[in-house]
């Protein structure tokens, strides 16, 4: 299991807090527990890897409604959802919204770790690509205004003569500027930068 993961579990019945955390700290994974929604998102960091384990029906913001505000403030942690008052509307909007798994309470410990076990791989891989493309995006964004405009004229599949020719500047001021660019950005390809730079603006 990852070392540094944390489950987050947001309930505004504290023995099915307690229930959860107990369950979590048995399997050697760190465990934070909250009563609402507000007060998790007031002390939610960003750490990552990670899940929210939240019930749906609390006072205040519902669980669902959390899961929706973390995805708008941009934060993709796993969600997993658990609820004693299982619907379809909420079912379905749930997972639209991106969660791991509706759970029914009560379920089973196996069920719940299971579905943790999970969120937990399934945060961690999203949050190294995540790590990935910012560190790649920070690469391209190194560029000089002119490697730019060298580097869209590669992803265009211009040869070095068309480019000088339409930018306006020698052969040797290309390949200057090509050699940056790869040096940048760390690509041993035309074909790696190209890839690399259409996942950095999809």
């Amino acid at each position: 299991m990852l070392i540094d993961a944390i489950v987050y579990i947001v309930d505004d019945d504290e023995a099915s807090r307690d229930a959860v955390s107990a369950l979590v700290g048995e399997m050697n994974v760190r465990a934070k527990t909250y009563a609402s929604a507000e007060a998790f998102l007031a002390d939610y960091d960003g750490h990552r890897p990670g899940c929210l384990v939240t019930d749906v029906r609390m006072f205040g913001m519902s669980g669902v409604e959390l899961q929706e505000r973390l995805a708008a403030d941009g934060n993709s942690l796993s969600v997993i959802v658990i609820t004693a008052y299982a619907d379809t509307p909420t079912t379905v909007r749930a997972i639209k919204g991106g969660a791991v798994t509706l759970l029914e309470k009560p379920c089973r410990d196996q069920e719940l770790w299971d579905a943790i076990r999970t969120a937990l791989q399934q945060d961690d891989q999203r949050y190294q690509q995540e790590r990935l493309l910012a560190d790649s995006r920070a690469r391209f964004d190194s560029l000089t205004p002119g490697e730019q405009k060298v580097l869209k004229r590669l992803v265009a599949g211009d040869s070095n003569k068309q480019m000088a020719r339409s930018l306006g500047v020698s052969i040797r001021t290309i390949e200057v500027r090509r050699s940056n660019i790869f040096n940048k950005t760390g690509a041993n390809s035309v074909a790696e930068l190209v890839r690399a730079y259409l996942k950095v603006h999809s």
